[in-house]
């Protein structure tokens, strides 16, 4: 899930990746583009029909339509690492917008299970979302035994 996303092209290559592996992207809004622009379309190239793409009108509503068990927020603060989790089916990986993250108010939402980050060399700000997402997504895939994969 990407609250509030911001760049196209991370969204197109969201887009790429739910294709790829059989998950669900879910953006709440606002969102920083117009799904038809060129450049979140040159991203996701023809992907968009082999994708499960949802957006929501808010955080709320995202929540009332996932109905999701578990939620895991990344953030650059968070103290465990997104491998440290026996991820399930329907476990929520939710992302923030790419110039700050999630806001406070997203952070301390009681549906979010726990904080999880991404390691990183000290002194580096944070990964690009897209591929944030898909280190994530592919590790959660990994643990499930690449499901329907050749």
């Amino acid at each position: 899930m990407f609250h509030e996303p911001a760049i196209p092209g991370n969204t197109g290559n969201a887009i790429r990746l739910v294709a790829g592996t059989g998950c669900e992207l879910h953006l709440v809004e606002p969102l920083g583009f117009d799904l038809s622009e060129a450049k979140l379309r040159r991203a996701g190239l023809d992907y968009h029909d082999l994708a499960s793409v949802t957006v929501h009108k808010n955080l709320a509503a995202a929540w009332d339509a996932v109905r999701p068990e578990r939620v895991f927020a990344f953030t650059t603060q968070a103290s465990t690492r997104y491998t440290d989790v026996a991820y399930r089916e329907g476990d929520v990986l939710l992302f923030g917008t790419e110039p700050t993250g999630l806001p406070t108010e997203v952070l301390d939402d009681p549906r979010i299970t726990d904080r999880l980050r991404i390691p990183m060399l000290p002194g580096r700000r944070s990964m690009n979302l897209s591929n944030a997402a898909a280190v994530t997504v592919y590790e959660a895939w990994r643990q499930f035994g690449f499901p329907g994969a050749v």
